[in-house]
């Protein structure tokens, strides 16, 4: 895995996991898209913050691009301070499937994961 920003020197600020990346590529190519995942931090959830998950088309100016087989996943520079270091995967279990972020920034969290305080 490779990781480049478009503002900074490469660094593992973030991580995109194998799974994960291979859920990308198969959502992405069912939708007819690029392979690009953007994670975003957004104020609101249980606890402060929550996740987004989204396509894009490109990674934006600013952006740090963490890249696994092929897959993008792009964060902005804002949402970075939080998720700095973090992990995003995609879990599935019987309680369903789903992107997860194991992020070492959040001081606690809900228990569908989606949110986090800091």
């Amino acid at each position: 895995m490779t990781i480049a920003s478009t503002a900074q020197p490469a660094t593992a600020d973030i991580i995109l996991t194998v799974s994960a990346a291979s859920r990308v590529a198969a959502i992405a190519a069912k939708q007819g898209k690029p392979a690009i995942l953007r994670l975003s931090v957004e104020g609101g959830g249980c606890s402060g913050f929550q996740y987004r998950f989204g396509l894009a088309v490109a990674p934006e100016d600013g952006d740090t691009v963490a890249r696994q087989d092929g897959v993008s996943l792009v964060v902005d520079e804002i949402s970075l301070d939080l998720v700095r270091g973090s992990a995003v995967d995609f879990v599935e279990s019987l309680g369903g499937a789903a992107f997860q972020v194991t992020n070492p920034n959040a001081a606690s969290g809900c228990g569908c994961g989606s949110s986090f305080s800091v």
